[in-house]
């Protein structure tokens, strides 16, 4: 079998947070990652009662939020401590955002009920797939945007300020800003 980090004296979680191949199957990740579904379950269950009680449980789950906004359960995430959240911004029921890499929501972002942000990748070729080697690529959303319903957001995608993605768009390079776009794979189809 080869040794894909030879030489390599940093941690998988160094590499991944580099944006490396990493293997994901690693002690320190997997604690990371049961906090993380400790902490969706209990923001769903204690947002069912009270959804202000409910909020310091989300402020320690994520990296950065805003005061004002919102988030409804459920919330899906990798490790949450990667995602940033501005202000006014709401995302409606079952957002799935996969953060191995950073992922930055702007301001006054309106996010529709299942929506994918997904930073992980996996290589091409079938042997490092095989050996469970991984990536990721930052996924970044500017200020005022809207997702639709089902859009989904593949690694490294950049969406400019003021766009709109359609209900079940598939997201596999940068939007501009000012523009509406729709489809598999997204393309824009008005500029606003």
């Amino acid at each position: 079998m080869v040794d894909y980090f030879a030489g390599d004296p940093r941690t998988n979680r160094e590499r991944m947070l580099a944006g490396d191949l990493y293997i994901a199957d690693d002690p320190e990740l997997d604690t990371a990652a049961r906090r993380a579904v400790a902490l969706t379950h209990r923001y769903a269950e204690v947002y069912s009662a009270d959804p202000d009680g409910a909020r310091p449980i989300l402020e320690e789950l994520l990296g950065s939020i805003a005061p004002s906004a919102h988030i409804k359960p459920p919330l899906y995430v990798d490790y949450g401590s990667h995602i940033t959240i501005g202000e006014n911004t709401f995302a409606n029921y079952g957002l799935t955002a996969l953060d191995v890499a950073p992922i930055t929501i702007g301001a006054d972002v309106q996010i529709g009920p299942h929506v994918q942000l997904l930073t992980p990748t996996h290589p091409l070729d079938p042997e490092q797939r095989r050996a469970k080697l991984e990536a990721a690529e930052p996924i970044v959303i500017g200020d005022n945007v809207w997702l639709g319903g089902g859009v989904i957001v593949l690694a490294g995608v950049t969406i400019g300020h003021d766009s709109v993605l359609g209900a079940g768009a598939v997201v596999t390079g940068d939007i501009p800003a000012g523009v509406a776009a729709v489809g598999i794979p997204a393309r824009v189809v008005r500029y606003l």
